[in-house]
C-alpha cells in the first residue's frame, strides 16, 4: 500500500506539471472499461465477504462457490484489461507515448500483477473452504487471504478515478 501511495503521489505531481497532456491523454481512455472493472472487483469483494461470513456462520457449503465467483470476477477483470491494453497498443499508444501513458501502464500493470497474485490467494481460500472444518490457524490464513483481495480491490478503487475520472 505504501508503494502505491508513493506512486499515486508521483502521478499527481506529474499531472500537476502538465495538466493539458494528462487531460488529453486521459480522454483516449474508455471509461466503460474502468467502470466494468470496478463493478467486477466490487462484486468479487462482496462474494469474498459473504464466503468468510458463510464459513464463520457454519454455512460452509456456499463458501467455495462464492470464492469461485470472486475468481471468475478476477478473470473478467483480466479479460477486460487485456482488451483495454490491446486496444491502446493497437492504436500505437504504449508506455513511451508520453508521461500519462507511462504512469497508466505502470500503475495498471502493477495492480494487475497483484490481481493475479490475489487470484492465487483466492484459489488457496477456495481449497481451504472445501475442507470439512478449519482450525483457528487455517481460518486466519483464509481471512488474511480475503484481506489481500480487498487490498487489491481498494487499490483499483483509487486507480479508477485517478486515471479515468479526475480532470
Amino acid at each position: 500500500m505504501t508503494v502505491f501511495a508513493l506512486l499515486f503521489g508521483v502521478y499527481i505531481d506529474a499531472r500537476s506539471k502538465d495538466p493539458a497532456l494528462f487531460t488529453q491523454s486521459q480522454a483516449a481512455l474508455h471509461q466503460a472499461y474502468g467502470a466494468i472493472n470496478t463493478l467486477l472487483l466490487l462484486s468479487s469483494s462482496l462474494m469474498v465477504v459473504m464466503a468468510i461470513r458463510a464459513i464463520r456462520g457454519g454455512v460452509r457449503d456456499i463458501a467455495p462457490y462464492l470464492f469461485v465467483g470472486a475468481i471468475v470476477c478476477g478473470l473478467g477483470f483480466s479479460l477486460m484489461k487485456f482488451f483495454e491494453w490491446s486496444d491502446k497498443l493497437s492504436d500505437g499508444i504504449n508506455p513511451a507515448t508520453n508521461d500519462f501513458w507511462m504512469y497508466y501502464y505502470i500503475l495498471t500493470g502493477l495492480h494487475f500483477f497483484h490481481l493475479i497474485l490475489g487470484m492465487g490467494v483466492l484459489t488457496f481460500c477456495w481449497v481451504q473452504s472445501r475442507k470439512p472444518s478449519l482450525d483457528a490457524r487455517q481460518f486466519a490464513f483464509v481471512e488474511g487471504g480475503a484481506c489481500f483481495w480487498h487490498m487489491v480491490d481498494l487499490l483499483w478503487i483509487v486507480l479508477f478515478p485517478l486515471l479515468y475520472l479526475v480532470k
